[in-house]
């Protein structure tokens, strides 16, 4: 039985030499050369865990290739079962967002932070001026500032999206 020590410039050697090989065969075969990198080094991977036995093999590298296709074929049986699965799936068509959504979002994107985050904070998430405050580290009155621009800028905005509609 050889010692560790020697059984690392054999598997160096190994993958020095085969690595490029195996992963440029699995990139055409799987049509990915990232995944066949990634199954070729899973495959040299297992591989240093045995190679005490591998390396007494004829040709260790056959080894080493058997189980990078081995594993490149299961990856693409998951892959096709996993498509056929989203294939028989019944997919129901969600509605996009409607045109008043839209015309929100738009005004709301207008609004400068603090008045946006203080609008969200205190219409959608319900929260009190106080709060808003505390959060915000401003004061009350700054937030109630923020809220009374906010509702002025969004009703020039939604006003003039209601205007081009029309």
């Amino acid at each position: 039985m050889r010692s560790p020590e020697t059984l690392t410039p054999d598997f160096a050697a190994c993958y020095a030499a085969q690595f490029r090989l195996i992963a440029g065969q699995l990139a055409v075969y799987l049509g990915n050369v990232e995944e066949a990198q990634e199954v070729t080094q899973e495959a040299f991977t297992r591989a240093w865990t045995r190679w005490g036995r591998i390396a007494r093999y004829d040709d260790p590298a056959a080894w080493v290739r058997r189980v990078a296709w081995n594993l490149a074929t299961s990856r693409l049986r998951r892959a096709r079962t996993a498509l056929r699965h989203w294939r028989s799936q019944r997919l129901e068509l969600v509605a996009g967002p409607g045109p008043e959504r839209v015309a929100i979002e738009r005004a709301l994107e207008a609004l400068p932070v603090n008045q946006r985050r203080a609008v969200v904070l205190h219409y959608l998430a319900g929260l009190p001026v106080a709060e808003i405050a505390e959060l915000c580290r401003a004061r009350e009155g700054a937030v109630r500032t923020w809220l009374y621009r906010a509702r002025l800028t969004l009703a020039r905005h939604l006003t003039d999206e209601v205007t081009d509609d029309v």
